[in-house]
């Protein structure tokens, strides 16, 4: 019944003939995962299906999570399946938000290393019961209370219609060895104090309580494809390129914001409470029409970054060192210029070029350097600069040129600016300098492109 089930999974997502990841950590859910994975792989209508077995190494309990490494590698072996671990760093802290964000990170590491199509972890149904109870005790939305989901961006879920009971049966019959991880049973782990303290309690009211925690999962997606039929139209508006439209947004009721940004904040893959979603909530209403932005902690590694131009995810880092370029190379001629991953090319104007004045934030320019001595160097911004803004009288800082571009703060340290000492000429994409601005005919062209990670 099981592989039947698998098979069904793999012919709705249409993942037959992919390349999947199958997280294994080697306990019941996973050896059982991939155990039916093997199966299946033997009839001819999946000869193209690849699967690999991802181990993640936690690194929090020495020799025994070494042994569990080697049990899964064998295990992998023996159904022909490829394997591939990496061990977390020692710092890496005890805690089940850290394992899970460093586990997922894992994970699509993995996927680009294999170029693979999917990844597959072994949840099943006590596993989304669980869930569902956590986040009412610490208080949800109604994408909360959705519980798991079947399928998201690239992961999947095969196993989630199956009870624990079922996948430790499949593996006694099919005399499999698990690994028995002993941080399972460790109550200090919010997850198996549920699972071992308070689903027990809760079978005395309700002995079928994990099903009706599944049936209130259920019940939810379906009310919330009603909610859909509304939100869809509105999604496209809202959400531009993985970020937030602060125009759309604030066009919306208080429910439709709170909403979008739970959605929202549910792709760092981690489970925030209608407390945080509220604090995020108030946080873009006190912002949301400042100039210059500001930020707000989401988790260990990431801030929600602001202003009246977009609302969107960035690294957590120094504000001050964000992706900074150090490098500064000087250019004595036309030619090509390589600076952090772009390439800016310097080319004379031919008259029979058409010529057009491009937007300010075009990453191309037309210049006149008639009047500009040489060398002159290619940077980032620093302490002093000052601009002469095209089309104005007189000088600035870079600073309030910024400020008055409406530039984000957290983006301003990777702008590459032409520079005549502290004077900039040019910055990529937002302007030009009144030095270098064409009056009459132009001399070179100025061109600045990345290049692409291969």
């Amino acid at each position: 019944m099981l592989e039947a089930g698998l098979i069904e999974f793999l012919n709705k997502y249409k993942l037959g003939d992919k390349t999947i990841i199958v997280g294994f950590s080697g306990g019941y859910d996973s050896m059982c995962l991939l155990d039916l994975l093997s199966k299946i792989k033997d009839l001819p209508e999946y000869a193209d299906l690849t699967v690999i077995a991802a181990h993640f190494n936690h690194n929090w309990r020495g020799e025994e999570a070494l042994k569990e490494q080697e049990v899964c590698r064998l295990f992998a072996a023996s159904k022909g399946f490829e394997f591939y671990t990496e061990t977390a760093p020692a710092n890496l802290k005890k805690d089940e938000n850290s394992a899970r964000l460093a586990r997922y990170e894992f994970f699509e590491e993995c996927m680009d290393i294999f170029d693979a199509d999917a990844v597959f972890t072994a949840h099943n149904r006590d596993d989304n019961a669980e869930t569902v109870l956590y986040r009412i005790i610490k208080g949800t939305g109604i994408l909360g209370l959705k519980g798991i989901s079947e399928q998201r961006n690239n992961f999947y879920r095969p196993l989630l219609k199956i009870s624990r009971a079922q996948i430790m049966e499949y593996c006694e019959k099919n005399n499999l060895c698990p690994n028995n991880d002993s941080s399972n049973i460790d109550i200090k782990y919010k997850r198996n104090y549920i699972r071992l303290n308070i689903i027990p309690l809760l079978e005395k009211i309700n002995p079928t309580v994990k099903e009706s925690l599944n049936t209130l999962a259920e019940v939810t997606i379906s009310e919330n494809s009603i909610l859909e039929e509304y939100l869809a139209p509105l999604r496209p508006k809202v959400f531009d390129s993985g970020n937030i439209n602060p125009i759309e947004y604030s066009k919306l009721s208080q429910a439709v914001k709170m909403h979008f940004l739970h959605e929202y904040i549910q792709t760092l893959n981690i489970d925030y409470d209608y407390k945080k979603i509220k604090e995020i909530y108030t946080f873009i209403e006190q912002n949301i029409n400042k100039r210059n932005g500001s930020t707000i902690s989401l988790a260990s590694a990431k801030w929600l970054y602001i202003d009246n131009k977009i609302i969107e995810i960035i690294p957590k880092t120094n504000a001050a060192d964000f992706e900074k370029i150090s490098e500064v190379v000087e250019i004595n001629s036309a030619g090509d210029y390589k600076i952090g991953n772009a390439v800016l090319s310097i080319k004379p104007y031919i008259d029979k070029d058409i010529f057009v004045f491009p937007d300010s934030t075009a990453n191309f320019v037309y210049t006149d350097l008639s009047n500009v001595s040489l060398p002159l160097t290619l940077r980032t911004r620093q302490d002093g600069d000052i601009i002469s803004p095209f089309g104005m009288t007189g000088t600035m800082k870079l600073k309030k040129y910024f400020n008055a571009k409406g530039i984000s703060r957290h983006k301003r340290n990777n702008i590459i600016l032409l520079a005549k000492e502290n004077e900039i000429l040019w910055a990529a994409g937002v302007g030009l300098s009144n030095k270098i601005g064409v009056k009459e005919t132009p001399t070179h062209v100025i061109e600045i492109k990345q290049i692409e990670k291969e």
